[in-house]
């Protein structure tokens, strides 16, 4: 069994590989043909689908606006969701009444579930009208708004993981810092918050790939031109959002240049990879003393003097933050459900589709069931095997231990629309599965993969080791310690795996438009047939423009599923460390 569950773990590794072979021999004939330098600071965008390799190119294929735009875009959502997500987790970590601190981080947790397309939803029916009112234009659409869409998405992972970082500061630090006659503010903000510096920056610089890497959200709030944004409410495009709206009808150089635009984003992915690595092995140093010398006599007197009342204003902060957190989830929240409740009917849930007839989610619902059937039968026994293999037949230093942690992290950071390009090259086209259920199910197994491995490893860790000591003390064999005490004791924190990774697969949209579907069809007869998922109905709906009703009555059925599942997932892992708690 042990070859096995190596097996089953050298998987993320090959699927790396994989990826990357299929992107890059898509994409470098584009850049061959363009000229890597001219592809990557051209500054235009015009593609002829009259392109073809053998002839000279009639359209222009340089991407730099569009790789200043995911930058503005990036460093917009960084200011926005990182400044307001590092003093939220500043507050649930030290000044959040022990009362509250459940509601507060479940409502965190939430606000993580809630799939990009109800936000890109959001912002476009809400947020870019309001908008609009202070414009010369009457639009809200450009950096500005993809700024605040991207920062609240990305304030769940820039707050749970800062906060985990700030506590995990042993409470030696606060004491000795109060011991000197610091106030609660300045231990906090001086000592505690410091101390943790290299967690909160971990969290950030995922972040920066989870923003990066925004595709649907993106599309429907930045007006989508492809020109520099010259700016705040000037339409302007991302890599992410050129491919989705251009792969539908791209063909020979043309098509080969959106490979090139994915290959672009997988290097883009690596690097943050590589960075966040870095800073995870970063060894803090003191330097203190040469700073204090640095620092004039007369100005340290004056930052002395303002330091409490400073401290008390960064608390302030902190509070406000955390307001802002939680007014964004509750907003979301009741603006899908009073606006798509009224409009779920009982022939919108059971009418199937046929062409010419009205709009109706049965079949997406069916769909999605067999998404989520097909990709969990494949996940589910490869993501526990791997973790099994980490976690309980390996040694720490384990090189071939540290090749398949990088390959799971680069596989939890690729952007979807990158999984999307992939998986038409390699299932659509290469295996000849076509734009199918089959197809899309495979594409997202890939996905959800990390997020089975990562959580099942942890509900593992979570297991005593003295469950397995005592098993072995009784004469049991390591596999049979693995799946008669192990495993059964991890159960809960499994199953919560599990439902994430469905969450997941039932909020994804840029990787299943074009390997599923992405426009409304009959139920889907087989794995064969094509589909459109739940997500992909909902920016169909808002796209056309003329199902409004219908699209608000998708996107409240979509978000009591994904909470839902989060909130089931949540219960679990509490049961689990009951259990061991108990134990």
């Amino acid at each position: 069994m042990t070859v096995v569950f190596g097996i089953a773990a050298a998987f993320s590794v090959v699927a790396v590989i994989v990826i990357c072979i299929f992107l890059f021999v898509r994409g470098i004939p584009a850049m061959a043909k363009v000229g890597l330098f001219d592809f990557l600071f051209g500054v235009d965008w015009r593609p002829n689908n009259n392109d073809v390799f053998d002839q000279a190119l009639e359209g222009m294929y340089g991407i730099l606006p569009m790789i200043v735009g995911t930058l503005c875009a990036t460093a917009g959502a960084l200011l926005v969701g990182g400044t307001i997500g590092y003093l939220t987790a500043i507050f649930l970590a030290k000044f959040c009444p022990k009362k509250i601190k459940g509601i507060l981080s479940q409502v965190v947790n939430l606000l993580a579930g809630i799939p990009s397309v109800i936000f890109g939803f959001f912002g476009m029916r809400v947020l870019s009208p309001f908008l609009g009112i202070f414009t010369s234009n009457g639009s809200g659409s450009g950096i500005f708004l993809v700024s605040i869409v991207l920062g609240i998405m990305i304030l769940p992972t820039v707050v749970s993981l800062s906060k985990n970082a700030i506590e995990a500061v042993p409470d030696a630090y606060y004491e000795g810092a109060r011991a000197l006659g610091a106030s609660h503010e300045q231990a906090v903000f001086k000592v505690v918050v410091p101390a943790g510096r290299s967690g909160v920056l971990a969290s950030l610089i995922l972040g920066v790939g989870r923003a990066m890497g925004e595709t649907m959200a993106v599309v429907m709030v930045a007006g989508n031109s492809p020109v520099f944004p010259t700016g705040l409410f000037r339409s302007f495009c991302t890599l992410t959002a050129t491919i989705v709206k251009e792969m539908g009808y791209a063909e020979d150089v043309h098509l080969s240049s959106l490979f090139a635009i994915g290959c672009v984003l997988l290097v883009f992915v690596l690097i943050v990879n590589l960075i966040l690595h870095m800073v995870s092995r970063e060894k803090k140093s003191n330097r203190n003393g040469r700073q204090g010398r640095l620092v004039p006599d007369w100005l340290r007197g004056f930052y002395a003097k303002i330091d409490r009342p400073l401290g008390k204003f960064k608390k302030g902060c902190c509070y406000g933050a955390a307001a802002f957190s939680t007014v964004a989830l509750a907003g979301i929240v009741l603006f899908v459900m009073i606006n798509g409740i009224p409009h779920i009917t009982w022939d919108f849930l059971t009418n199937n589709y046929t062409y010419g007839s009205g709009p109706t989610i049965m079949p997406a619902l069916a769909a999605t069931g067999l998404l989520i059937v097909v990709s969990m039968v494949i996940a589910i026994p490869i993501g526990i095997a791997t973790a099994i293999y980490l976690h309980e037949y390996t040694k720490r230093g384990n090189k071939l231990v540290k090749v398949i942690r990088s390959a799971i992290e680069v596989l939890s950071g690729v952007p979807s629309i990158v999984y999307g390009l992939f998986g038409m090259a390699f299932f659509c086209t290469f295996m000849n599965l076509g734009t199918s259920i089959i197809s899309g199910s495979l594409t997202v197994t890939i996905m959800i993969l990390p997020v089975i491995v990562r959580s099942t490893e942890e509900a593992l860790i979570a297991v005593p080791d003295s469950y397995r000591e005592g098993s072995y003390a009784l004469g049991a064999t390591k596999l049979r310690t693995v799946f008669k005490v192990v495993l059964p004791s991890a159960l809960p924190g499994i199953l919560a795996a599990v439902i994430l990774a469905i969450g997941r697969v039932v909020s994804e949209s840029a990787p299943l438009v074009y390997t599923m579907g992405a426009s409304p069809r009959p139920a889907p007869s087989g794995l064969s047939s094509p589909g459109t998922s739940l997500a992909v109905l909902l920016y169909y709906y808002t796209g056309e423009g003329l199902y409004l009703d219908q699209a608000y009555a998708t996107a409240a059925i979509l978000m009591i599923i994904v909470l839902g599942l989060n909130l089931l997932s949540t219960f679990l892992v509490k049961k689990l460390q009951r259990r061991t708690t108990g134990a």
